[in-house]
């Protein structure tokens, strides 16, 4: 079983439309705040597609490294963290989990991480950990505090190439194969597109079972 999330969602409604006419099995993961975020929640629901809040977290390098304005700091109290979490919710109603959105430098942050899973866990909703630092504590807290969870295995698409994102999906296949499942995350690039529409109709003849990443979080 292979779950492909795809991140950075909400920019356009255009790009939702292409990825689910691919007509596999993927999660939608939305940034609260783009222009398009609720058309796309809602195209999503209308298409039966999973969705989940993509979270914009604070990266290692920030400020200089740019993110979002409703984005997750180190430097803020508990409240705020809460109440910017609050909004993510009330804006994305339909979402049943939550990823990381950049967030290399929150996700180390046990103190900080413990506030944003305490809202997760008390609204039913599972946390994935991107893992975009190989220090992230985000999956191992979760399970610790019991928190539904599961951490990606691969990156698709860091290189924007048809042959590199092929290479990495079957990679995530392999993975899949050893383990049972696996969990890839990409983003919503045209070549990713493109070959994600040419690969995952001929790998799920080929036997591989894609599923909304709800099905593999434990």
């Amino acid at each position: 079983m292979v779950a492909i999330i795809i991140d950075d969602m909400g920019k356009r409604l255009q790009e939702a439309r292409s990825l689910a006419d691919i007509g596999v099995p993927l999660t939608f993961s939305i940034i609260p705040g783009l222009p398009k975020d609720r058309q796309v929640a809602a195209e999503a629901e209308q298409r039966g597609i999973e969705l989940l809040i993509h979270m914009p977290m604070e990266p290692k390098g920030y400020p200089a490294k740019r993110l979002e304005e409703n984005g997750l700091l180190l430097g803020q109290s508990d409240e705020e963290i809460r109440a910017r979490v609050g909004k993510y919710l009330e804006a994305l109603p339909q979402a049943v989990g939550a990823n990381n959105h950049m967030g290399s430098n929150f996700t180390e942050n046990r103190e900080k991480m413990a506030v944003v899973l305490n809202i997760l866990k008390s609204r039913g909703l599972f946390f994935i950990d991107s893992k975009t630092s190989p220090a992230s504590i985000g999956y191992d807290l979760a399970e610790e505090m019991g928190v539904r969870s599961a951490s990606r295995n691969v990156f698709l698409d860091n290189i924007q190439q048809a042959d590199y994102i092929s290479k990495q999906l079957s990679q995530a296949v392999d993975i899949a194969r050893k383990r049972g499942s696996a969990i890839a995350i990409c983003h919503p690039h045209p070549v990713t597109i493109q070959t994600l529409a040419a690969e995952l109709p001929r790998l799920r003849e080929e036997g591989v079972t894609f599923v909304p990443v709800s099905r593999l979080v434990h």
